[in-house]
């Protein structure tokens, strides 16, 4: 088994929920503070030591590209300005040792059809998703920590956190051997509140056997047409051993509005140039 390079953003998907700031710009690049979604998704597989990052993109997100790629008129003017602090922001916000691989997902089949998308680039090498709406503030980086999980016992790794019962309909929900990790015996994508095996959630954070690929190659559309990545690992489980990981970190669901604001008071209390000065306003609301 090979060390895991290979990082996956499915970043295709519309953000309707944040409709209409994201009509024309990807809600991947919505900012927390003054870094998008995405870039905090990417300096966390940076951190875990992934070097490949292969985007699955659709429709109005070249946002993303020019993002990582370099500016050449920013980088001048700021030249020219003598501000050389920016400057330096700007050129770091990739590291020079990183691939950037772009793969266009032209229609929106799901999460599933997504990740098939990169099987070209991560042929028969273990890889990680990382879905950018899930913003965890973990130390280490979650990825950090998952790979350390799979250095251990070389088989895929779920991310997986504690949901309330009444919220198991929003996500993909496992039920394990109870263990450290846990050995996972059944995934379900969004069950009823009543039919939930249990209230453990699969969030964001995936390490994947690239047997994975064959298996999603066969799962049958779902409702709208989508392939499930659940139902992919459900078919490789049969196979494969499949661990849930209980990460440790907070996270922040940036794909609800509640999330994402929840996320930029935490991270702008914490921010080295607003953080005091955003604590004493946030106090001062109080009363």
């Amino acid at each position: 088994m090979k060390r895991v390079r290979k990082c996956v953003f499915p970043v295709a998907g519309m953000g309707s929920r944040f409709l209409p700031a994201t009509k024309a710009s990807p809600k991947e690049m919505m900012p927390v503070v003054d870094k998008p979604l995405i870039q905090y998704a990417v300096e966390e597989a940076v951190a875990a030591g992934m070097t490949d990052m292969i985007f699955i993109t659709g429709r109005n997100k070249r946002a993303i590209e020019d993002h990582f790629d370099k500016a050449y008129e920013v980088e001048a003017e700021l030249a020219a300005r003598g501000k050389l602090d920016l400057l330096e922001l700007v050129q770091g916000i990739i590291p020079k040792h990183i691939n950037c691989i772009y793969i266009r997902q032209a229609e929106p089949l799901g999460l599933g059809h997504a990740v098939l998308c990169a099987a070209p680039v991560v042929n028969d090498e273990p890889f990680a998703v990382i879905l950018a709406d899930d913003l965890i503030d973990g130390e280490p980086p979650v990825l950090s920590q998952m790979a350390q999980v799979y250095g251990q016992h070389l088989c895929s790794v779920l991310g997986v956190e504690e949901v309330p019962r009444e919220n198991t309909r929003q996500y993909g929900i496992v039920k394990t051997d109870g263990g450290e990790p846990g050995v996972v015996s059944a995934i379900v994508e969004k069950p009823k509140p009543e039919n939930a095996p249990s209230t453990l959630a699969v969030v964001g954070r995936y390490i994947l056997s690239p047997a994975i690929f064959g298996h999603l190659a066969q799962v049958q559309a779902g409702a709208g047409g989508e392939i499930q990545l659940t139902d992919g690992i459900a078919a490789m489980m049969q196979e494969e051993k499949l661990l849930a990981y209980r990460f440790k970190g907070v996270r922040y669901d940036c794909g609800s509005k509640l999330g994402y604001l929840q996320a930029t008071v935490a991270y702008g209390k914490k921010h080295p140039e607003t953080g005091a000065a955003f604590t004493a306003y946030l106090k001062s609301l109080h009363g």
